[in-house]
């Protein structure tokens, strides 16, 4: 039997539940950590007043189709791309793959710090980007530390499975930002040396890839701009495509 109240107050209730208009449509959707922006290093970066948007939406369009076209992996369908999400949001925990931008101007909150180790030691993985020199690597890593105290950032071998899932990586070259174009140096803050670490935890499982001295969201972003080096939009390209799966499989 037909009951519209019924039908109406169940609608009211779906709409209502936390969480709800963000259960994910697809394996795959571009997720990405909303943090409170902090200037820690004002000698070296301007004052972002939301460092964790840059690039955004093309970066996110631009990856998803390229994993749409070589992979096959469930992406989201256009339109549905992307998600945000901040630390302490319950639905976090439906998206295996957490993508976090600029992460020398975040300083997570105690709560913060436990909810993102609990989301890493059930299986999530997070990658962290654009972030260059002795400073932004501080902050960044004291909320690491806060996150697991005991389990330091490592150099990943170069012939680890994760750089050779899909897209193998043959090319460890520094990924620059396309506001160093024509200045003639591929390093941002002194970072001139590009690092690829992670944090494993028990198991040997990487639970966060953290790309400093690098800028991929910039590779993914300007894909289409002919100023952009097409090389480099292929290594960002690659290092995404074997991080995704990787996340998705392990």
């Amino acid at each position: 039997m037909n009951c519209p109240r019924l039908t109406a107050l169940l609608a009211t209730l779906l709409a209502s539940a936390p969480g709800a208009a963000q259960l994910p449509t697809a394996d795959l959707h571009f997720t990405r950590l909303i943090y409170d922006t902090v200037n820690l290093c004002p000698n070296l970066v301007p004052n972002f007043s939301a460092a964790w948007t840059t690039d955004q939406p093309e970066a996110e369009y631009n990856l998803t189709e390229i994993i749409r076209r070589l992979t096959r992996v469930n992406v989201a369908t256009e339109g549905d791309v992307f998600r945000t999400f901040d630390l302490m949001d319950d639905a976090l925990f439906d998206y295996p793959w957490l993508y976090a931008v600029e992460v020398g101007h975040w300083n997570l909150s105690d709560p913060e710090t436990e909810r993102l180790r609990e989301y890493l030691l059930r299986g999530g993985f997070l990658m962290v980007d654009d972030f260059h020199g002795d400073c932004e690597w501080a902050v960044f890593m004291d909320s690491m530390r806060r996150v697991f105290p005991d389990r330091p950032a490592v150099d990943i071998p170069e012939d680890h499975e994760i750089f050779r899932l899909v897209t193998p990586v043959d090319q460890f070259t520094q990924v620059w930002g396309i506001i160093l174009l024509n200045r003639g140096v591929t390093y941002e803050n002194e970072g001139k040396v590009p690092h690829w670490r992670g944090i494993f935890d028990d198991v040997g499982r990487i639970m966060v890839a953290i790309n400093h001295n690098m800028d991929l969201g910039d590779g993914w972003e300007h894909a289409n701009d002919p100023r952009y080096p097409t090389e480099l939009t292929a290594i960002a390209y690659r290092f995404a495509i074997n991080y995704v799966v990787y996340a998705m499989t392990h």
